[in-house]
């Protein structure tokens, strides 16, 4: 199980506005989705490992985690993003 990663549409992107903001700084942890969460990348790189392989995400990418993904987030530069859980 992997991350989905695509160009995210006009109206996705004008809904996402909307949602809360998440920022981190360079870093490297451990992390499980109990739920769903959809987010739209701002600014940043980072790199998703699970045991599916790895995902690079970055500024302008609109990302679904599914619920269940346990990964290694390994932030390369300050990651900035909209996220919306369910």
């Amino acid at each position: 199980m992997k991350p989905k990663i695509r160009e995210p549409t006009e109206e996705e992107r004008e809904t996402a506005e909307s949602w809360p903001i998440w920022e981190k700084e360079r870093s490297t942890f451990p992390w499980s989705y109990e739920d769903k969460e959809t987010c739209l990348i701002i600014e940043g790189k980072a790199v998703i490992q699970s045991d599916a392989g790895e995902s690079k995400l970055k500024a302008g990418d609109w990302v679904i985690f599914p619920k269940g993904l346990e990964c290694e987030w390994d932030i390369k530069e300050k990651i900035k993003k909209h996220y919306k859980f369910g």
